[in-house]
């Protein structure tokens, strides 16, 4: 693949928050609230002037500005000591022992860390499974570095309750057929899905058997509905040394903008990602890490009022979007996402996403972006001002009944 086609096929047009920055079709005004009744929304990332960050995370900011270049230049897998505090702390999480100076590294968020494992993992011609659908970076990762998507289904959408829709099937035959490397997001974006213990259990067998390594996006696997229960594969009998679990506080937390991400395990991948951190970005922020001091030490009833928040929101656009008809959404578990599956419309998909954004001021994700089987879908990210996101919906349910079929 020649160079060009790769950043081709990288594509930023529907990346969070680009569609504004780049003026599509003049959405820069819309967004402004020029030409339009009723408050546009971004529903393409989180907004964290409804949900602003958790509280003291400014304070800690300018304790590490204050430290100078103590804290300005720290070593390039990050602050020892922030590091041993939030091995600690993810320890107690997860279930299982981190090493706080071979098996974590901070990086400039938890993009930064994708980014990262994926290079340490993934050469030319080496097959990788990943899920479909699955977080949007996950493919165009894969194809940069060369590498050989093997695609697994989740059929999220007829899944039995409280499980995922993993085809295990699937993922044993792409390990029969030599992916050495499976990424998967849990719980799931866009679908908000959350793998059952028994679906975790299979994968970390499976992993064992074949030899594979597995990376685990777990982002917002503190921001579950209705006590959902979860299981960290890096708890599950699997070896340690071929598991990467990527976590961070930008999107429960609301801290998108000091861009920080942690991965842990395997200290050889974490050995690999930071001789590249080196050459790439250096370290994560030095100032923006002392932020991660705070990361699960939030204010007592912090987490639960923002997992109600978001709850009231959830349930608030499911309801509107199923009063449709021929729209089919599932609960999401867990996260921000909501992916429902629009009725069959007199445009296309892609030009339907480009109506919304001028005749509404509302931007989605098109589901294209997540798999190539989910182009009647659409991601919102609902973690937005509420009666803002209602009656965005409402705006797009109109558009919806003026172009169906």
């Amino acid at each position: 693949m020649s160079l060009e086609t790769k950043f081709r096929m990288l594509g930023t047009d529907n990346a969070p928050g680009q569609e504004v920055r780049q003026g599509v079709d003049g959405l820069g005004d819309l967004m402004r609230g020029d030409a339009l009744e009723g408050r546009p929304v971004d529903f393409s990332h989180g907004d964290v002037d409804a949900h602003e960050p958790t509280p003291g995370s400014f304070e800690l900011f300018a304790e590490g500005f204050g430290k100078g270049a103590a804290q300005a230049y720290t070593e390039y897998r990050g602050d020892i000591g922030i590091r041993e505090q939030v091995a600690t702390d993810l320890a107690a999480f997860t279930g299982a022992p981190v090493d706080a100076a071979d098996g974590l590294i901070i990086t400039p968020g938890t993009q930064g860390a994708l980014f990262l494992a994926m290079a340490a993992t993934v050469g030319r011609g080496d097959k990788v499974a990943i899920v479909q659908p699955d977080y949007f970076a996950n493919r165009k990762l894969v194809q940069f570095f060369d590498g050989e998507m093997m695609p697994v289904q989740l059929h999220y959408a007829k899944a039995e309750e409280g499980t995922a829709g993993l085809d295990l099937g699937e993922l044993e035959e792409a390990f029969k057929a030599g992916a050495k490397l499976f990424l998967f997001s849990n719980p799931n974006n866009p679908a908000g899905v959350v793998y059952s213990k028994e679906e975790i259990a299979s994968i970390a067998a499976l992993a064992e058997r074949y030899g594979a390594t597995v990376i685990v996006d777990q982002l917002y696997s503190r921001l579950r509905y209705s006590n959902v229960a979860y299981t960290h594969l890096r708890a599950e009998p699997i070896d340690p040394e071929n598991v990467i679990t990527i976590m961070g506080p930008s999107k429960t937390e609301s801290l998108s903008g000091f861009r920080l991400g942690v991965a842990y395990g395997s200290s050889k991948i974490i050995t690999r990602m930071e001789k590249l951190q080196a050459i790439v970005s250096l370290r994560a922020a030095g100032y923006s890490q002392a932020i991660l001091r705070g990361w699960f030490h939030e204010p007592a009833g912090w987490m639960d009022d923002r997992i109600a928040q978001h709850e009231a929101i959830r349930d608030d656009l499911l309801k509107l979007f199923r009063a449709i008809e021929g729209v089919s959404a599932r609960t999401p578990q867990a996260g921000s996402y909501l992916f429902p599956a629009l009725p069959d419309l007199s445009v296309s998909p892609a030009d339907f996403v480009k109506i919304l954004r001028v005749q509404a001021g509302v931007v989605v994700t098109p589901g294209t972006e997540f798999s190539p089987h989910t182009a009647n879908s659409i991601r919102l990210n609902f973690s937005q001002d509420h009666a803002a996101s209602v009656a965005a919906v409402e705006r797009l349910a109109t558009l919806v009944e003026r172009y169906r079929t």
